[in-house]
């Protein structure tokens, strides 16, 4: 089977960010999975503009392709005052069919909830856009204060085996949804 296409997307453009650390280990753990090839999808460089256009201009476009190319999703965020970053919901909603019957991750983090809420509400998102949430999720709570300097995570064993069984039913969902869309596309609004 040919590698499954992950798009890894970073749901802060904050500066300094703790994003990159976060989304630094997920990335090494979908690498010692095996069975993905990544493509980071960062909203500091992909130069959307402010107010998205009625019609797409070029840095939405490459954006689309980008995510068109994708068989899976995997997302990590911080939560901001009870929710998920604004860079985040302008990624997500400069495309809408590119999501479409493809399976989404979730990685999430901040302080006591451990990103929690900003999940449950990105959940919501992508149901509404066809996307297929994984049961699982990985929650780090306090995880600015908790990765070491190495940029692993509390317990990293136990993270590490938690995300693997997360990249599997990843994995199973966009091999399953990938040969689906290959056999019969998907139309969101079909009869």
């Amino acid at each position: 089977m040919p590698p499954i296409r992950l798009a890894l997307l970073l749901g802060s453009n904050r500066s300094p960010r703790f994003c990159d650390t976060v989304a630094a280990w997920a990335h090494a753990e979908a690498a010692r999975h095996g069975g993905y090839r990544v493509d980071v999808v960062d909203p500091r460089t992909l130069g959307l503009p402010a107010a998205l256009p009625p019609a797409p201009d070029l840095p939405t476009l490459r954006l689309r392709r980008r995510l068109a190319a994708a068989d899976a999703f995997l997302v990590v965020t911080p939560e901001y005052n009870h929710g998920y970053p604004a860079p985040l919901k302008q990624t997500v909603d400069a495309a809408q069919a590119e999501w479409q019957a493809k399976p989404v991750a979730f990685v999430g983090y901040g302080g006591h909830s451990g990103g929690l809420r900003a999940v449950e509400q990105l959940r919501q998102v992508f149901c509404a856009l066809h996307a297929v949430p994984v049961h699982d999720s990985l929650l780090f709570p306090g995880a600015a204060a908790r990765f070491d300097a190495a940029g692993r995570p509390p317990d990293a064993d136990a993270c590490g085996r938690a995300m693997q069984a997360m990249l599997a039913q990843l994995h199973w969902w966009s091999a399953a949804l990938r040969q689906a869309r290959a056999e019969r596309p998907y139309r969101a609004n079909a009869a």
